[in-house]
């Protein structure tokens, strides 16, 4: 499902409407609404409309928040993806803390990932972990979540979450894995701009190379991808 407009606040009006119609449905359907964010700059300008215009269209206590993948740093750090979501959502919809599940990054990057898992998989028990919605960005290099190109991760085939390292940036980053994604009963793609155009068209047109282009790997067993981007970024979709 492509939404292709021509500004950016296009995009994040779709994506907006597209967030309170997933949530809406959830709440209705089984009383709560889980969701995965993502991180980097993307994202941020969804965060800041939801909590402003969008604020009034949804019950927001019951919505819960994960995050599909986090940067192995403090939790007051600036690249931290928990603390945007804290200044742009959190803080100005008042969300109870006891609805937030942050990436404990205090921890060994292992036992990171081990301990989110098991925070996951207490959330969603009996059941397996199938989020409501999760929210996705794409890098230049075809990376989601932290599933970056030619790292072990893009083969896991387990359904949980893994810590990576990632020598091109030195550093640890956690992750979904793409199993775990792909349960989902809901995903959105949110892209911006022509650096991303080359990505998209590897992506969504594109032969099979997981290990090259991760974000191809995204493939849901029993639900839906929707992809919300600028015309920018969809500029190379139909070139050969």
């Amino acid at each position: 499902m492509l939404h292709i407009s021509k500004t950016t606040k296009e995009v994040l009006n779709a994506a907006a409407e597209y967030f309170v119609k997933t949530a809406d449905e959830a709440i209705a359907k089984q009383g709560r609404f889980t969701v995965a964010l993502s991180g980097g700059s993307s994202p941020k300008g969804l965060f800041e409309l939801l909590a402003s215009e969008y604020h009034s269209k949804v019950d927001w206590t019951k919505v819960f928040f994960f995050f599909g993948d986090e940067r192995y740093v403090p939790a007051d750090h600036p690249d931290s993806n928990a603390l945007m979501a804290k200044k742009a959502l959190f803080d100005s919809l008042k969300i109870s803390p006891n609805q937030i599940f942050a990436i404990d990054t205090s921890l060994q990057p292992k036992e990171t990932a081990e301990a989110y898992q098991k925070e996951i998989e207490k959330h969603f028990a009996p059941g397996l972990p199938t989020f409501d919605l999760i929210l996705l960005g794409l890098g230049d290099d075809a990376h989601t979540a932290s599933l970056f190109p030619h790292t072990e991760v893009v083969n896991a085939t387990e359904i949980g979450v893994k810590e990576i390292f990632v020598p091109e940036k030195n550093v640890y980053r956690i992750t979904f894995t793409a199993p775990l994604i792909n349960l989902a009963y809901h995903i959105a793609f949110l892209v911006f701009g022509s650096s991303k155009a080359e990505a998209v068209r590897h992506v969504l047109k594109g032969d099979k190379e997981y290990n090259s282009y991760p974000a191809q790997l995204i493939q849901p067993s029993n639900g839906d991808v929707a992809w919300f981007m600028d015309e920018e970024a969809a500029l190379k979709i139909n070139s050969n």
